[in-house]
């Protein structure tokens, strides 16, 4: 009798070449592939957090009709997935990752936001700005724009979705 963690044909196939490879295996090579299509520059490990965060967000909102405070993580999650941005520790000063040599502030518009627009504190140590939209069915979309496109006035500053 087989055991239940053995390779077999109620769970794998054969090779040929005396191996077996399970389907869970082949499932998983497959997602990877699926990921590596759509986020080619992305850290795949990040991939299912990123999509069981933004499910998690989009369920609770589902049962409950509130947001949970997730949607600046999400936003950074998307962007270390799109880009390869590398993020810093949490809370650092300035910007929220890197990209090569450019620094990156994300920013992002949540599902229940009124207007589509963010504010940008252009004190901080940055040379790209990442806006990451969430609309009301948890879709996504982004605009990466250089700081230089933004404006010259210090302080914070107002950046609409539609100008970008």
């Amino acid at each position: 009798m087989t055991k239940p963690n053995e390779l077999g044909p109620h769970n794998a196939v054969w090779l040929g070449d005396g191996e077996w490879i399970s389907w869970d295996e082949i499932n998983w090579q497959i997602q990877c592939q699926e990921w590596r299509a759509r986020y080619p520059n992305a850290r795949l490990s990040l991939v299912p957090i990123f999509e069981q965060l933004l499910d998690a967000a989009a369920a609770y909102y589902d049962a409950t009709g509130s947001h949970l405070q997730v949607y600046g993580d999400i936003g950074e999650l998307y962007g270390a997935i799109t880009y390869g941005l590398e993020l810093h520790r949490n809370y650092a000063q300035g910007s929220d990752g890197r990209m090569g040599n450019d620094f990156v502030e994300v920013k992002t518009i949540t599902p229940f936001k009124n207007k589509d627009e963010v504010i940008v504190n252009m004190e901080g140590n940055f040379s790209k700005l990442l806006v990451v939209r969430i609309n009301e069915d948890f879709h996504l979309s982004h605009k990466l724009i250089d700081r230089k496109d933004i404006t010259k006035k210090k302080g914070k500053v107002v950046v609409k979705w539609s100008q970008i």
